[in-house]
């Protein structure tokens, strides 16, 4: 370190006075262009926090001579946006679930509604592309526990299923056979080897075959006598590939054992009846979505408590 500042010879600048092993700092002043840079920087912000919200206060901040904020200029792009779009809401609002795919215009705007309604509220359970995972069903197939056509997509979105406090939702709970002792193991193994059988998983065996018995008295009165399910009590189809907590014998176990208890949201509580219509054309739109029957109604015919599946 050196003792005291000196002029380089070379450079004619006066040292800062450190030095390194034999490396000076010169005292260069700083450029001008910098300088100004510097001071026009602080001229403006003196500038903003006279013009705009600054300081932070006890309650809220300064509002500035302007009075403009970030937050009130999206409040004000929202209220045009949903001026804009008022009409065709409307318009929405008036029309019959069942009927808005038979106005191409609407069914268009509902459908595109419909889809950034999904990425805010849905994507978190459905996925991005709404095709589910463990516990948490794929709507872009047709295998539907409550009905696929647009109005039973409309009550299942508005009611939610399985809402205890909600006297209007989708409700079915399945015997826990083996937890509560209705089923011994060795039966509910064979009633999973009856289950692979039908969903042609397995080959026919002795234990399927005493399993058929044990489907026929305890399963049979939800699911049917093939395993063809049945949507009134919002029992699963249990001869396809679709498993909504797992087709394999461990998961089929735990769910005849422990039975499962899927729960969705009444989202009739939370969104307007405009996006619920939006969201549910938007979820029939998917590929899924199955045609009206010839004398449907707004209100599809809800569910009583009833046997749940090995699926849900």
């Amino acid at each position: 370190m050196a003792d005291k500042k000196r002029i380089d010879e070379v450079t004619g600048v006066s040292t800062a006075g450190h030095e390194w092993d034999g490396i000076e700092e010169l005292d260069n002043p700083m450029p001008r262009w910098w300088l100004w840079a510097f001071y026009a920087s602080i001229a403006w912000g003196v500038v903003y926090v006279v013009l705009f919200p600054a300081w932070p206060l006890v309650h809220g901040a300064t509002q500035g001579v302007l009075g403009w904020s970030s937050h009130g200029q999206f409040e004000k792009e929202l209220a045009a946006d949903q001026l804009k779009k008022a009409p065709i809401r409307a318009a929405i609002d008036r029309t019959p679930i069942e009927q808005i795919p038979d106005n191409p215009a609407l069914f268009e705007a509902a459908v595109e509604g419909g889809r950034s309604a999904f990425k805010v509220h849905c994507v978190q359970c459905h996925g991005s592309g709404a095709a589910g995972g463990k516990g948490y069903p794929n709507l872009n197939d047709d295998d539907w526990l409550w009905g696929g056509n647009i109005a039973e997509i409309h009550y299942t979105i508005a009611h939610g299923v399985r809402n205890p406090d909600h006297d209007k939702t989708r409700l079915s709970q399945m015997p826990a056979f083996g937890r509560d002792g209705i089923l011994q193991p060795e039966e509910v193994s064979d009633v999973v080897s009856y289950v692979r059988l039908i969903s042609k998983q397995e080959q026919a065996s002795p234990s399927a075959q005493r399993g058929a018995k044990i489907f026929a008295d305890n399963c049979a009165v939800c699911h049917g006598t093939r395993g063809e399910g049945n949507r009134q009590f919002g029992a699963p189809k249990l001869s396809d590939a679709i498993w909504l907590y797992g087709g394999d014998r461990d998961a089929l176990t735990a769910s005849v054992t422990n039975a499962r208890y899927g729960v969705m949201p009444a989202w009739g509580a939370r969104l307007d009846p405009v996006t619920i219509k939006m969201l549910a054309t938007y979820v029939h739109a998917l590929g899924g979505g199955e045609a009206l029957p010839d004398k449907a109604t707004a209100r599809p015919a809800a569910a009583g408590k009833a046997t749940q599946d090995v699926k849900d």
